[in-house]
């Protein structure tokens, strides 16, 4: 199990005048949804040419004050992450994995001209998060407390050079079911929009790469499906990702492959985690091209047995129908979840909730 490194900053808690009631937050715990609530407080951290990161705070989630010219509306300096804290058995909660999230923020801050936060740092402010609203925690099949760490620029200027003061929050948010439809497998448009192209920022989590996925993913609602795939920009024919999610394929003869880390495709966490386990299952693991016309022939061909899509959110989720809007559709095994999708999903969920040996000290217990 991980360890806590010690914070290089002290917090300090703010009394919150009016938190929800606890009857009413209960209320509102028995269907959370999926980003719809959040908790009643924040964590800031407030950086600055001058004096680097200080500041640290835990007070009430309040609306934040920005200058009308602050760099983040303008030239979109910010950066996200997502992650979640669970329950364990013994009724302690747990983050999983978060210095692999802290290590990733940082690359994102790298790409967008923005400061480093200290990795300890930002998994204190987790901590901090989670224990100050541990009580958010849904009661639901599957919940977990969803946390959102942040960066935005601050500084109030015109011009196109990066900030010089930022600003870091922690938001908490219950969670239930990602996906709403309650079909045993998502369906997927095949988007003709990119992405992400070489050089750019598509290994970066920042809101840019989200807000140019809206689109498509509002075109493949409109047809009937959950998500949208996304191609390669240069030949419109290698499949990257899906809006939020990363892919695997699973064929017959016991081979699991996922698209490369190219530059254009977000390093998941889940898929690392996956990649792992997988192999400790004895299946042939690689990471190489895959393009969209071998995707459709494997799947009829029958060696192609399974498809899922796997984040944070979603956790990993069993794809069953691909629709093309040039080439049309096909169905992938019995269009319904597989049995390697579901054991990998039943693994990772069981170690993230303390219900399986974690040999890599995966699980980071707050105590």
């Amino acid at each position: 199990m991980a360890t806590i490194a010690e914070s290089p900053m002290t917090f300090t808690r703010l009394a919150h005048p009016a938190p929800v009631p606890v009857e009413t937050r209960d209320q509102l715990l028995a269907d959370p949804g999926f980003g719809k609530l959040f908790s009643d407080h924040m964590v800031t951290i407030d950086w600055s040419e001058e004096a680097g990161w200080h500041n640290a705070q835990v007070g009430p989630l309040a609306p934040l004050p920005l200058h009308p010219a602050a760099a983040v509306l303008h030239y979109a300096q910010e950066i996200f992450e997502g992650l979640k804290a669970y329950r364990l058995a013994d009724g302690a909660m747990a983050l999983f994995r978060p210095g692999a999230n802290a290590a990733r923020f940082n690359a994102s801050a790298r790409r967008l001209a923005m400061p480093e936060l200290p990795e300890a740092l930002f998994v204190e402010a987790c901590r901090q998060m989670v224990a100050v609203d541990g009580g958010w925690f849904p009661s639901v099949d599957g919940g977990s407390l969803y946390l959102r760490p942040f960066m935005i620029a601050t500084e109030a200027f015109l011009g196109v050079r990066p900030a010089k003061s930022y600003k870091f929050i922690v938001i908490a948010s219950p969670a239930g079911n990602y996906f709403k439809s309650g079909a045993p497998a998502v369906s997927i448009w095949v988007s003709h929009y990119s992405r992400a192209a070489p050089g750019g920022t598509g290994a970066a989590k920042c809101g840019g790469n989200y807000a140019a996925s809206l689109v498509p993913q509002a075109e493949a609602m409109e047809h009937g499906h959950d998500q949208v795939v996304f191609l390669d920009a240069e030949q419109h024919r290698w499949i990257e990702e899906l809006g939020g999610m990363n892919l695997y394929f699973a064929f017959a003869d016991g081979t699991l492959l996922t698209p490369p880390l190219s530059g254009t495709i977000l390093p998941g966490i889940t898929r690392d985690s996956l990649l792992t386990l997988a192999r400790e299952e004895g299946l042939t693991v690689r990471e190489e091209r895959y393009s969209i016309d071998q995707w459709r022939e494997d799947a009829a061909s029958g060696r192609l047995v399974e498809t899922f899509a796997c984040g944070t959110a979603a956790v990993v989720t069993p794809v069953g129908r691909v629709t093309d809007p040039v080439k049309g559709e096909f169905v992938i095994g019995s269009g319904g979840p597989g049995q390697l999708t579901q054991k990998l999903r039943a693994r990772l969920v069981a170690i993230q909730r303390g219900e399986a040996p974690d040999p890599h000290g995966w699980v980071m217990r707050l105590d």
